[in-house]
């Protein structure tokens, strides 16, 4: 397993971390034991970074991750968690949901700190809401010792660009923005870089559409996109390839982006998803993926509320 800094937080984070959606049951039906067992398994094979948020599994997935936290050195692990979301449609980014939010989690993961906590999905709340009162919840969280750094979290790049040039943030967490198919969270990097900002990188799998599996129908992309991508997956399986394993590969090979989370219940899984980062990438079948995959290259679909639209075309957009 490599290592490396989470910008100037001074920690050094596993290329390859575990997102603990999946313990939540979002994916499938998930036991605690099972769950609880594929933790244990990638921290003793490497993983040092766990993120989860309340809102997975509607704070089932805090619930589960608290009883492997408790089997194991909680200072071996770098943990993050999440405040603003808790529903697919339920969101608060108030001052005090905020704090009450935090302590909640604090009780579920039997942790009296969190290493990192993110605003959850910012795009989906009020813009002035979150300078005047998410983001001095967190900067008090961090000054009374409950949180050691904070960001935020989102899928509209531009998202990013815009909150970091009106306040300080520790880290961010952006999803489905560099995979196999888009590869547009490179352009942020050297503004990160030059503010000292943390980046984690989620879901190198895009949600689903880069693996030999079926795509879940509630899958944003259009169907374009959709479809390039089960074509590639067909090659790939073809070729004797699942496109995941390239797919993390890819996603976690590049020294810019710190870590790249990978959600699995599975033990098995894991274990695979660690092998996989062990072995070289077959860069013969990653130029050819990559060509299948330009007609659809750094395309994404929207998310965020009406408000937040107006806000991105006004910034540009994507």
């Amino acid at each position: 397993m490599k290592y490396r800094k989470l910008g100037n937080t001074g920690m050094s984070v596993s290329s390859l971390s575990f997102g603990a959606s999946s313990l939540g049951s979002v994916y499938r039906e998930v036991s605690e034991s099972e769950g609880i067992n594929t933790v244990r398994t990638a921290v003793e094979h490497g993983i040092n970074y766990i993120d989860v948020s309340p809102y997975y599994g509607l704070t089932k997935a805090e619930t589960v991750l608290g009883k492997a936290i408790q089997e194991l050195n909680r200072d071996d692990i770098i943990l993050s968690s999440k405040a603003g979301r808790y529903g697919s449609e339920e969101f608060d980014f108030s001052y005090g949901r905020i704090i009450k939010s935090v302590e909640e989690s604090l009780q579920r993961l039997h942790t009296d700190y969190l290493d990192i906590l993110f605003l959850h999905d910012i795009e989906f709340g009020n813009y002035t809401q979150i300078l005047e009162e998410s983001i001095p919840a967190l900067q008090d969280l961090k000054k009374e010792g409950k949180i050691r750094f904070y960001g935020v979290s989102a899928l509209p790049l531009p998202t990013f660009t815009k909150i970091l040039d009106d306040v300080s943030l520790d880290v961010i967490l952006s999803y489905c923005h560099y995979s196999l198919n888009d590869t547009s969270l490179l352009d942020l990097v050297p503004m990160l870089k030059k503010k000292g900002v943390g980046l984690v990188n989620a879901s190198p799998l895009s949600m689903g559409l880069l693996h030999d599996g079926p795509i879940a129908e509630w899958h944003p992309a259009d169907k374009e996109i959709i479809k390039v991508c089960k074509e590639t997956a067909v090659y790939c399986k073809e070729q004797g390839v699942d496109l995941a394993k390239l797919a993390i590969q890819f996603s976690t090979s590049n020294n810019n982006i710190s870590t790249t989370l990978v959600s699995t219940a599975s033990v098995k899984n894991i274990i695979k998803n660690i092998n996989w980062l062990k072995e070289p990438i077959n860069l013969k079948l990653l130029e050819e993926v990559r060509n299948r995959l330009s007609p659809i290259h750094n395309r994404t679909w929207p998310s965020g509320n009406k408000e937040y639209h107006q806000f991105i075309s006004k910034i540009g957009g994507e």
